[in-house]
């Protein structure tokens, strides 16, 4: 099958049996408004999946889940492989899609897909090594008993995902779930709901078999039904930690299901007085600017030693108004585009307004503007703000916004108490010129990932994931092929007779 990349929303936004559809039509069934961003204009209404309508979803998944199961690893990773392909073929279109979809700049998305198609290949390449059984010794030894192993499929993966990075959110969950011979029912955020259909139509092009990768949309009742669902085996969440809470429940309410969350962070970089000041500084940016900081490892705190706060304060400035320009996320110089909805970006102003009034200065940004071309959209001047206690606030409570505070500290025992004084465990930073403190403070600090004299590394062959109440599980990495099969182990009885003394 060839594929062309539609240029807009009118196909539909459900995906069933390989292919996209309207979804369900009628009086009784409500609709939500899909949005691109970058104009804060309405592109197309979507209704929303009741129960009844993720029952049809998943058991469609279900009927086809064994066939594809019995597909061998090797030819399903064949399958992965021809997906990769697809991708880095149709990266740009991909690429602006994803940018009218969430608002990110070009640049930004043009990184995500092209490490969308790693993830398939990486996937696809290690399905058939990672997924062999092991031959385990036995008391008796072979010529008595055997025993062995298998790895085989949950079978139908019910996958949540999130606004921030639409298709490479839902790349990371589908993924290793059609490597290990899962069927999977996926609900995007109603914010972002289009690039996981765009994702069916390149699967199906791949040849992914119909029914195997299905897409329903919709709000809290479409995903209360799917984590719900008894044919459901297996959850996996991207999203707030009070959404992660109830998914959790919900996945355990009409049957068992191991679930994976991976939810929010409030990060941390420390720069300690040896750093390299233009190496912090520029990981100080990324930690918080990147995708407008609508990051879930986005570093707020910035906790920098008193002797050089001064110097890091006055660079990063300079840095963010030499570099922070915002303007319509398709232009090729634009670095900061647009937040996902209006909502959202009232949502980071109160953070701002709250910071004001608990004595927070604010350095530069923080405001609403509007750039020339795309003034509908919903877009934010990046903030950096001093002055704030550790009980502010915009410090203790994630932002999801480009919002930086800078914090200063004196001694690595305080900072590394005041870095871990949180519910959350995503992600954080250490910046020394000393390898040894670097290791040392990693090594203390609470987090599923930390980056030394660096800062949002991402590879698909590393886990990923949080620590505390960021979640539990990991995304990308060996462990999460495992972690989307079930192992059985198989004794065999190889004499003529059994013999068992009671």
């Amino acid at each position: 099958m060839t594929l062309e990349i539609p240029a807009d929303l009118s196909g539909g936004l459900y995906f069933l049996n390989g292919k996209r559809n309207p979804g369900p039509q009628g009086a009784d069934f409500k609709h939500f408004d899909a949005i691109e961003p970058r104009i804060g204009k309405v592109v197309a209404q979507c209704p929303i999946a009741n129960a009844e309508v993720v029952d049809e979803y998943v058991k469609a998944a279900a009927e086809a889940q064994q066939g594809w199961a019995d597909t061998t690893a090797l030819d399903r990773g064949k399958i992965l492989h021809r997906v990769a392909d697809l991708i880095r073929e149709n990266a740009e279109q991909i690429a602006i899609w994803e940018v009218k979809t969430n608002g990110k700049p070009i640049y930004e998305a043009r990184g995500d897909i092209a490490s969308s198609a790693d993830t398939f290949d990486f996937f696809g390449g290690i399905a058939t090594a990672v997924l062999q059984g092991d031959s385990l010794e036995v008391p008796g030894g072979p010529s008595q008993r055997i025993c062995y192993t298998r790895r085989e499929p949950y079978g139908v993966v019910g996958c949540i995902g999130a606004w921030n990075y639409p298709f490479q959110t839902c790349v990371w969950k589908v993924a290793p779930a059609l490597a290990a011979g899962n069927a999977v029912v996926y609900k995007p955020s109603p914010y972002a709901p289009g690039s996981p259909v765009l994702l069916g139509e390149i699967l199906t092009a791949a040849g992914v078999p119909s029914g195997v990768y299905n897409v329903v949309q919709g709000e809290q009742e479409a995903g209360v039904a799917l984590c719900e669902h008894p044919l459901i085996a297996k959850v996996s969440f991207t999203g707030s930690v009070a959404s992660g809470e109830a998914v959790q429940r919900q996945s355990a309410t009409k049957n068992v299901k191991p679930v994976t969350l991976e939810l929010g962070g409030k990060s941390a970089i420390v720069i300690f007085e040896d750093s390299n000041i233009k190496s912090a500084v520029a990981s100080a940016m990324l930690a918080n600017f990147l995708n407008q900081g609508q990051v879930c490892t986005n570093a707020t705190r910035v906790f920098v030693q008193k002797s050089i706060i001064t110097e890091f304060t006055e660079a990063v400035v300079k840095e963010a108004n030499e570099k922070l320009k915002i303007g319509d996320p398709l232009n090729e110089d634009t670095r900061v585009g647009s937040n996902i909805n209006e909502q959202h970006l009232q949502r980071i102003l109160g953070y701002v307004e709250s910071a004001k009034a608990e004595g927070g200065e604010i350095l530069r940004g923080g405001v609403r503007v509007h750039p020339e071309g795309v003034e509908g959209g919903a877009y934010f001047d990046p903030a950096i703000i001093v002055g704030l206690e550790d009980g502010a606030k915009a410090v203790r409570e994630e932002i999801f916004g480009a919002v930086m505070l800078i914090l200063p500290f004196e001694t690595e025992e305080e900072v590394v108490r005041r870095v871990n004084g949180t519910s959350y465990g995503l992600a954080a930073g250490v910046f020394s010129g000393n390898l040894a403190r670097g290791h040392r403070v990693a090594a203390k600090l609470q987090a599923g990932t930390v980056f030394v004299n660096t800062y949002n590394d991402t590879e698909v062959n590393v886990p990923f994931g949080g620590f505390k109440n960021s979640g539990h599980g990991r995304e990308n990495c060996v462990d999460t092929l495992k972690a989307h099969t079930q192992t059985k182990a198989i004794y065999v009885n190889v004499q003529d007779v059994t013999e068992h003394c009671f």
